[in-house]
C-alpha cells in the first residue's frame, strides 16, 4: 500500500516521503539529516529504509541535509546531470556512494516504483519535478519551484491521484512587502515561483484529469499565509463546479510535519 507524507515544505526546507511495499524514497532533503531522521521516525519509517533520494534542484532548501543523510544510510542520489554537477561543485556530494543521473523526459525505477523526471522553469541549470508511480497503482506528482506552468509540467501531472503543486506567494503581499526589488522581480519571473492565483488556475485542469488530492506546497512564510493559499485554490475549484470532499481534498503542506501527517 502506498504511503505519502509531506515532511517539510517551504522556503526553509523541503522533503517528501513516498513509500510502498518495495521500499521508500525521498523527494529532496532540504533540512539537516537529524531533522530528516526525526521526521521519518515520527511517521514510523526507519531512515535506513530510504532507498533513493531524488533531488529537484541544488538550492539549499532542497539539499541541506543531503550529503550527511545519504552518506550515513548509504542511499543513492538521483538528479539531472546539471544538478549533480552543481552538487559536486558545492561540495555536497563528497561522501555519497552513488550519484545517478536522470534526465528530463526519462524514467527510472527505485524501491519498486517508477519515477519520471520532467523539466521545471526555475533559476537553476536543470531543475525538475517528479511523477512517481507506486507498485499498487498510485500516481503522485510533485512540482514546486516553478516560475510558470508549462505544457510539460501539466502533462506530467495530469492523471495523478495526488499532486503537490507550488502555491508560493500572494502577489499583493509580495509586491507590498519588505523584499528588495530585485528579489521581487526574481520571484515574479517565469523562472521564479508560482503564485496562489497561478496555482489555483491549474487545479481544475488536474481535477478534470482525475486528480482527487491536492496539496499546496512551498509556501513563503514572508509573502503568503496558509489560509490565503487554501482559499484561493478552494474558491477556484468550487467556481468550476467541483465539490470538496466529494470530488477532491485540498490541504496545505506545513513547514514541518509535526503531526506525522500521512496522506495515504
Amino acid at each position: 500500500m502506498a504511503r505519502f507524507s509531506p515532511l517539510f515544505s517551504g522556503s526553509k526546507g523541503n522533503s517528501y516521503y513516498i513509500g510502498c511495499a518495495g521500499g521508500s524514497i525521498l523527494i529532496d532533503a532540504g533540512v539537516s539529516a537529524k531533522r530528516l531522521e526525526q521526521a521519518l521516525f515520527s511517521i514510523d519509517v526507519n531512515p535506513a529504509d530510504i532507498h533513493t533520494i531524488f533531488i529537484t534542484h541544488e538550492h539549499i532548501d532542497h539539499v541541506r541535509g543531503l550529503g550527511v543523510f545519504a552518506a550515513r544510510y548509504g542511499c543513492a542520489v538521483m538528479a539531472t546531470s546539471g544538478t549533480l554537477e552543481a552538487l559536486e561543485q558545492n561540495g555536497l556530494s563528497k561522501k555519497i556512494i552513488a550519484l545517478i543521473p536522470i534526465e528530463h523526459g526519462c524514467q527510472t525505477e527505485a524501491a519498486g516504483m517508477q519515477i519520471s523526471c520532467f523539466a521545471t522553469p526555475h533559476d537553476t541549470p536543470a531543475s525538475c519535478g517528479f511523477r512517481v508511480s507506486t507498485s499498487d497503482g498510485r500516481n503522485i506528482g510533485i512540482a514546486t519551484d516553478i516560475g510558470c506552468m508549462t505544457a510539460e509540467i501539466r502533462q506530467s501531472l495530469c492523471g495523478c491521484d495526488l499532486v503537490v503543486l507550488e502555491s508560493n506567494h500572494d502577489v499583493g503581499m509580495l509586491q507590498n512587502g519588505a523584499y528588495p526589488y530585485y528579489l521581487k522581480r526574481r520571484i515574479l519571473s517565469d523562472v521564479g515561483h508560482l503564485s496562489n492565483i497561478k496555482c489555483a488556475e491549474e487545479l481544475p485542469v488536474l481535477a478534470k484529469s482525475g486528480t482527487t488530492r491536492f496539496i499546496l506546497g512551498h509556501l513563503s512564510q514572508e509573502n503568503n499565509m496558509p489560509v490565503l493559499a487554501y482559499q484561493t485554490s478552494l474558491s477556484t475549484l468550487l467556481e468550476c463546479g467541483f465539490k470538496e470532499k466529494r470530488d477532491f481534498t485540498l490541504s496545505v503542506a506545513p513547514p514541518q510535519n509535526d503531526e506525522g501527517i500521512m496522506v495515504f
